[in-house]
């Protein structure tokens, strides 16, 4: 029989992601000064190379001095201040011949005000009061909004959109971060799926595969604009089509942590709330950073925390996400709407050295099928535990640097794999300065 909704197979947890920002990710701001740092990203172990918005910006009502990539002008062409698509051919190619994939970010909640389309299609669009194009965000004021549910839009501008996406994807994309994913309908996003993967019914797979990921968004977000009446789907709703999802749901929690008001023994009990409430298939990012979100070496000035709060991400289940810098302790915000290159002559060696020893570590730990749990000893004092068949591993985050004692019911004993040392945790015992990481084997 032919499907008519996308049918998904769980990806390998150890499929990670890297965001790159080109405009600020290095001087030039171009592919071809992109392509050098490859191997970079090849060396610390990331699978996907992603990079935000290649389209040119819209001019009318744009933020700032160079506008954002996320208010797009034409979403068949590339923003010259990137290069020619020669030059993204070109990177596309570099990306594959690294032994990476590439994914770009696909932005159809809203184009900028003067986009090909809002001038070809008006009707495709979301009026306000006084009948001229509409946001459903006040704020969003560089873009207009499509109005996904018109007779118009459902006839053409559907179409037109995954049209957009073949384009990409025959060019050599292997992949598609969507931005606001939870603002357009699911049904949008499983026609755009079966389409673009070409599921084939004989071998119950993908003859294309493409992998998609939701930036879905805060819940609270999604409570807001329902409660202004337009439609916003649930984080379990949109993995009807897509593979992999922001974190927002339980990052939102994770603001409320750092701004004291909750416990992160609430930010992990959403996490195992998140396995029983999503399908089986569905996986989330896990980040501590990205460009929308501050800088984590700038959140957590203290190193030892820096590096409790990195272990403490990586090992959860899910994928983890690097935004450009994040492995150096960079802990300056390259501006969204500016040519502000990443500082990367402020680069901490001695935190990259931790960070790349505890990615590596954590996905060897990704390879293995396991079950996860915590117990908690203290305000920030996190024993994350994942149980496979014959080892479990264990990753004791002190995540506001404590310093004292605890006390462990029972007996942890195995080796200690960031000093590579054999090492047993019983009764009282010495915080650590930032986290442990111990690999047992089970009896």
């Amino acid at each position: 029989m032919n499907h008519t909704h996308p049918v998904l197979h769980k990806i390998p947890e150890t499929t990670a992601l890297y965001q790159i920002y080109l405009r600020n990710y290095t001087k030039e701001g171009t592919f071809r000064s992109a392509i050098s740092k490859l191997d970079e990203i090849k060396q610390l172990g990331c699978s996907w190379v992603y990079i935000t918005p290649i389209h040119p910006i819209g001019k009318q009502n744009r933020k700032g001095s160079l506008g954002s990539p996320y208010a797009i002008q034409d979403y068949r062409a590339i923003n010259p201040e990137l290069g020619t698509l020669a030059d993204f051919q070109a990177f596309i190619d570099a990306v594959h011949n690294a032994g990476l994939k590439l994914m770009i970010d696909v932005v159809f909640n809203h184009t900028a005000p003067d986009s090909v389309l809002a001038q070809q299609h008006p009707e495709w669009f979301m009026k306000a009061a006084n009948g001229s194009a509409g946001r459903k965000c006040a704020d969003w004021s560089d873009v207009i909004d499509f109005d996904y549910m018109s007779n118009a839009s459902q006839s053409g501008l559907w179409n037109e959109l995954i049209d957009t996406l073949d384009y990409w994807r025959t060019l050599g994309v292997d992949g598609f971060r969507c931005d606001v994913a939870s603002l357009i309908p699911v049904d949008f996003w499983e026609q755009a799926r079966l389409h673009i993967n070409r599921y084939n019914d004989t071998t119950a797979r993908d003859d294309r595969p493409t992998l998609w990921l939701a930036e879905s968004v805060h819940p609270s977000f999604i409570i807001k604009l329902r409660e202004m009446g337009y439609n916003a789907w649930s984080d379990p709703e949109i993995h009807r089509a897509f593979d992999l999802s922001y974190d927002y749901d339980g990052f939102e929690i994770l603001e409320q942590v750092w701004a004291g008001q909750k416990n992160i023994t609430a930010y992990l009990d959403h996490v195992q709330l998140q396995q029983a409430l999503y399908p089986a298939s569905a996986q989330k990012i896990r980040f501590l950073e990205n460009h929308d979100q501050k800088r984590a070496a700038w959140r957590f000035k203290d190193i030892d925390m820096l590096k409790a709060w990195t272990l403490f991400y990586q090992f959860l289940p899910g994928h983890t996400f690097v935004y450009m810098g994040q492995e150096w302790g960079i802990s300056d915000y390259p501006s969204l709407f500016e040519k502000q290159p990443v500082p990367w002559e402020t680069k901490n060696n001695e935190f990259y050295t931790f960070f790349t020893h505890c990615f590596s570590l954590t996905q060897q730990i990704k390879t293995h099928k396991t079950a996860f749990s915590y117990t908690a000893y203290g305000d920030g004092i996190i024993l994350l535990t994942r149980r496979g068949e014959h080892t479990q591993w264990h990753a004791l985050c002190n995540l506001n640097a404590h310093k004292g004692y605890i006390t462990i019911p029972g007996t942890i004993s195995g080796k200690e794999l960031f000093e590579n040392k054999h090492i047993t945790l019983s009764g009282k015992i010495m915080l650590p300065e930032n986290c442990l990481l111990i690999e047992e084997a089970l009896h």
